[in-house]
């Protein structure tokens, strides 16, 4: 079996608000119009709607298998940039080689690990080519890297900042349409931050899994303050995600030897040599990996890997992903050793997905597929009326 073609469709779709008005990516109900060409969230402008815009990616072969990959994008890594990166480098080198050695074509086509211009664009590739050979070989995605651990994921989804009573009406619009998984985003003021995940741990109890991520937004103090009030009241709350700025390694040790919530980082962790420093230096409990960050399925893998060997584990994060990402997403979280049983899916309620079929919550938890590959299947009409046309 021979590559024959790659094939790349960058896609924007609408990302919907909460039945309030307010964006369900940000604070605003009507937030400021982004470039297109420099951010993977823009304002469209016939519609006025933030979108979000990825590639998709199509590894086709002569045996007629095609292997189907999505590439996030974003300021750093453009839509136009991911496309003409796949399209113009990392396609001639695939096309001829057999997709059974796929590890070492997704290290051939990428040479920038440490956050650079291909980890987006290689993830796409790597997600296409597991895809493939999966299909290939005739098996889920999740046997090609360790196994059904678990065959469902609790889906945590994230409620952006805003004062405590709307996060928590927010919230309830989700609870409503069945998650079971809420990480409240935070990190503006302490006080007020600390009453919003009481207020929305009183509203629900234990019928949720309750998470917290600050985007680097506290200072330590401010951290501990935040952590200080929550421990207090006896909110059990499972995660503190990035506290701090994600260069202060020694600011999220702080934060950590000051709590008994466990810390994360993400941002901090935006390469596997960062993640190496974090764990040793003892800064978190656990690392926030991504499809997008670590170029792919075979870079979350290495990732998990160095975090196992120093028995820490791995959050799989929300990448905004409308088609291969979900799915590999939850494969990962399937068969990775360390890999936390909930995942963030935040996709799934923000915008439409390109899946035929639907991604369905049962009691808060998706099940991993079982079909061959990352066992999708793409609408194709969908993918023509969400096409970006002018990239």
């Amino acid at each position: 079996m021979k590559i024959t073609h790659v094939e790349t469709i960058p896609v924007s779709l609408p990302v919907g608000d909460f039945v309030d008005g307010f964006s369900k990516v940000g604070a605003v109900p009507s937030p400021p119009r982004f470039d297109a060409g420099r951010s993977r969230l823009r304002r469209s402008d016939p519609s006025q709607q933030i979108v979000l815009s990825n590639v998709i990616v199509k590894i086709h072969t002569d045996e007629g298998l095609v292997g189907v990959g999505e590439a996030a994008c974003d300021a750093t890594e453009p839509v136009r940039n991911v496309k003409n990166m796949i399209d113009r480098h990392m396609a001639p080198q695939l096309v001829g080689e057999n997709p059974l050695d796929w590890e070492f074509l997704i290290d051939r086509v990428s040479w920038d690990a440490p956050r650079g211009a291909t980890r987006h664009a290689t993830a796409g590739i790597d997600l296409a080519l597991h895809d493939l050979v999966g299909k290939a070989l005739g098996v889920p995605v999740y046997a090609l890297i360790g196994g059904l651990r678990r065959d469902r994921v609790l889906a945590s989804i994230e409620v952006p900042r805003n004062t405590p009573q709307m996060q928590v009406e927010h919230c309830a619009e989700y609870y409503e349409q069945g998650v079971r998984g809420i990480k409240l985003k935070v990190g503006s003021n302490a006080y007020l931050d600390a009453e919003s995940v009481i207020t929305v741990s009183e509203r629900f109890g234990p019928q949720i899994s309750l998470r917290a991520d600050a985007n680097c937004g506290y200072t330590v103090k401010e951290a501990r303050t935040f952590c200080r009030i929550v421990e207090a009241s006896g909110v059990k709350l499972e995660v503190l995600e990035q506290p701090v700025a994600k260069l202060d390694l020694d600011g999220l040790r702080a934060v950590r030897d000051a709590t008994d919530i466990p810390v994360e980082a993400d941002e901090s962790a935006f390469s596997l040599g960062m993640v190496h420093r974090l764990i040793a230096a003892g800064s978190v409990d656990l690392i926030n990996t991504k499809c997008a960050k670590a170029s792919g399925i075979k870079g979350v893998r290495e990732w998990a890997t160095v975090a196992r060997a120093a028995d820490i584990g791995v959050v799989i994060g929300t990448e905004w992903g409308c088609a291969g990402i979900v799915a590999a997403k939850l494969h990962l979280g399937a068969a990775l050793a360390n890999a936390d049983p909930v995942v963030e899916f935040t996709e799934i309620m923000i915008h439409e997905l390109l899946h035929r079929e639907p991604v369905v919550l049962e009691d808060g938890y998706i099940r991993v597929p079982v079909l061959p590959g990352l066992g999708i299947e793409l609408e194709e009409e969908k993918i023509e009326r969400f096409r970006l046309r002018d990239e």
